[in-house]
């Protein structure tokens, strides 16, 4: 028997901090997208990534190969526009902008592909 193992409901001190993700509007708005551009061909799989910098969303063209894109989000940006970014397989920013919504809603996904 492990006693390392402790059950804690309702810890009034709980520590977690829930801005460490998608927020569940932002995760609906990046869902939305992904789901027509699977349907229209473009993207088959995804992934998530997290650390306490930010988290990212991964688009992938084929599950074998590096990820086509990376929707991310950052936690304490320096430049409130740096907050919402996409970023290419070498993590170079293609866009950014404060908001999730305009920034894809404006996002030619056809002229970004190489």
């Amino acid at each position: 028997m492990n006693n390392n193992l402790r059950l804690i409901i309702n810890n009034v001190n709980k520590q977690i901090e829930d801005k460490h993700f998608f927020e569940k509007d932002e995760l609906k708005i990046i869902l939305d997208l992904y789901a027509k551009m699977v349907s229209e061909g473009s993207w088959k799989d995804y992934g998530l990534s997290i650390s306490s910098k930010q988290v990212g969303f991964s688009v992938f063209k084929n599950a074998a190969e590096n990820a086509l894109y990376k929707i991310c989000k950052n936690f304490k940006p320096k430049n409130k526009n740096l907050k919402y970014l996409i970023t290419d397989t070498n993590g170079k920013i293609l866009k950014n902008s404060f908001d999730l919504n305009v920034l894809l809603k404006n996002t030619n996904w056809k002229k970004l592909q190489k």
